[in-house]
């Protein structure tokens, strides 16, 4: 691994706040942000990351690389939580599991916003059909999460009705959003967008590091319930995003040449969702325990993804390319 990328990483001033709301909650300070504020920041961050996905996608060639990014990144949002469930079934329990494994096949949308805010800072090219694959990764593991729940619960009265499960995790705010700037994106003019330009670019390093000071906090507060889970949910939460976020790096070359395509696919497969999938599996799943996979998906994955997971993925990708 390249270290000068790990330094740049480290020292990152959107990084460092999140280990500032890490340290807050250390030193039991009364340091956060308003519940509100953060919700109308992230709305923000995945308003942005649409919408210049959108614009970006406009000028690009509709072609057959995209089209396979895209039925790649939905076999992914396949793959990962089948695989997942048949590790942790016998360890935590079907419920548990299912919701684990939900979250762990879905992607998380603020690590994949840091990670675009990386590639910009190392100027690398990235496609916008990259955020459609994002938003399209979303639903498909939360479904197959709550299927293998389904399928492997015995008791009928547990099981949750599939169509409203679908139309839940389509109409999921950060979804809904994600794509209607997506579509909104595109649909604008190249002179359209550069009327909010200031909006949606200039300022946008600047809320992210105010929200990972948020996500950092709230980590923070989370980690002390998992550690008491013992060794297998921290292990899991390490390993296997690795292992995922690894394997898609020297793979995705079949599926497309360009570096930061193939980067943004390796966070997307090794990162985990804690916004979509426990809303949707409080509503589909209420007896798994939402003090395990949050913070798992929270205060370790993000963090590890986040400060070593990116340029290991990217020194993968490097080596191959070189």
């Amino acid at each position: 691994m390249d270290l000068n990328l790990l330094i740049d990483n480290l020292t990152n001033p959107a990084l460092l706040f999140f280990f500032l709301g890490l340290i807050a909650v250390q030193l039991k300070s009364d340091l956060e942000i308003p519940p509100n504020s953060s919700k109308f920041i992230s709305l923000y961050l995945l308003f942005s990351i649409g919408f210049k996905g959108g614009q970006e996608l406009s000028h690009s060639d509709i072609n057959a690389e995209i089209g396979w990014s895209l039925l790649f990144g939905v076999l992914l949002a396949l793959v990962v939580p089948i695989y997942a469930f048949l590790l942790l079934k016998k360890k935590f329990g079907v419920f548990n599991a299912g919701a684990i494994a939900a979250a762990y096949g879905s992607v998380s949308a603020v690590t994949f916003v840091t990670a675009v805010s990386y590639l910009e800072l190392h100027d690398i090219y990235f496609g916008g059909h990259m955020v459609a694959v994002m938003a399209l990764m979303e639903a498909p593991s939360i479904i197959i999460g709550v299927l293998l729940i389904s399928w492997f619960t015995p008791n009928k009265e547990e099981k949750t009705s599939l169509s409203g499960l679908i139309r839940h995790a389509l109409t999921n705010g950060s979804v809904l959003l994600i794509i209607g700037s997506l579509v909104i994106g595109f649909l604008s003019s190249e002179e359209q967008a550069m009327g909010i330009k200031p909006f949606t670019t200039d300022i946008f390093k600047g809320f992210l590091a105010v929200f990972l000071l948020d996500m950092g906090i709230v980590s923070g507060k989370k980690l002390g319930a998992l550690l008491k889970a013992g060794w297998s949910p921290l292990l899991f939460s390490i390993i296997v995003p690795l292992i995922n976020g690894c394997i898609v790096a020297a793979i995705s070359t079949m599926i497309t040449e360009e570096v930061g395509n193939r980067f943004l696919f390796s966070i997307l497969a090794a990162s985990a969702s804690y916004i979509a999938v426990p809303a949707a599996m409080k509503l589909a799943a209420p007896k798994a325990n939402p003090g395990l996979y949050i913070p798992m998906a929270l205060a370790i994955t993000f963090p590890f993804n986040i400060t070593l997971g990116m340029p290991i993925y990217l020194s993968i990708i490097n080596l191959g390319v070189g």
